[in-house]
């Protein structure tokens, strides 16, 4: 006959669940955008999810259950799954220099990305979505946690265990690289006055 949790486990458990589920929404977004897989995506958020409340005793109350949440998540991602996973085409830091600065020659130099930066970009959309596909890994990963999710540069260099430095840098590289991939989705969708791109 099994025998009922104790006080201590009930306790555990709802604390767990209260600072725990309000963040599967964006844990789940987060894992189909890394894994292109709503299948492993679910395994990836389920065991995110099972590894955070084995170690709840570790979290420390009153700092970012989030960025703790998606720490895990994360390391999971990189130990199970990036090993089976074949990254899209990379793309030369060169090219990819070469025609942000042709698509800001195009236009008033520095105003479009200005107005991208600031505008409310509908991240669920399948064109941003693709674009989103096409960055390389840790680029993708950083714009997930900072511009999608919200993080600071200090959580979202914590969960993707780097330094913030280089967190700042693969957020200027993915930002130059969607700048150029979504420049002619911008114009259509009124976020940029037409030019000649």
């Amino acid at each position: 006959m099994a025998t009922a949790p104790g006080k201590g486990a009930v306790d555990k458990r709802n604390e767990f669940e209260r600072l725990a589920l309000p963040h599967l929404n964006p844990l789940y977004n987060t894992a189909v955008r890394l894994l292109r897989s709503t299948e492993d995506a679910h395994d990836l958020v389920q065991e995110t999810f099972l590894r955070a409340y084995r170690t709840f005793a570790n979290f420390e109350a009153g700092t970012n259950a989030k960025a703790w949440l998606f720490t895990i998540l994360y390391s999971v991602f990189v130990n199970r799954y990036r090993k089976e996973r074949r990254e899209p085409g990379s793309v030369s830091l060169e090219g990819l220099e070469e025609g942000f600065l042709y698509s800001l020659g195009a236009g008033e130099k520095g105003r479009d990305l200005e107005v991208l930066r600031d505008a409310d970009l509908n991240w669920n959309s399948p064109e941003v979505d693709e674009a989103l596909r096409r960055l390389q890994e840790e680029f993708r990963a950083a714009v997930l946690l900072v511009d999608v999710e919200g993080l600071s540069y200090e959580e979202a260099a914590g969960v993707l265990s780097c330094p913030v430095g280089t967190l700042r840098s693969r957020l200027f590289r993915a930002r130059q690289q969607l700048f150029v991939e979504l420049h002619s989705f911008a114009r259509k969708m009124g976020y940029l006055k037409n030019s000649s791109l």
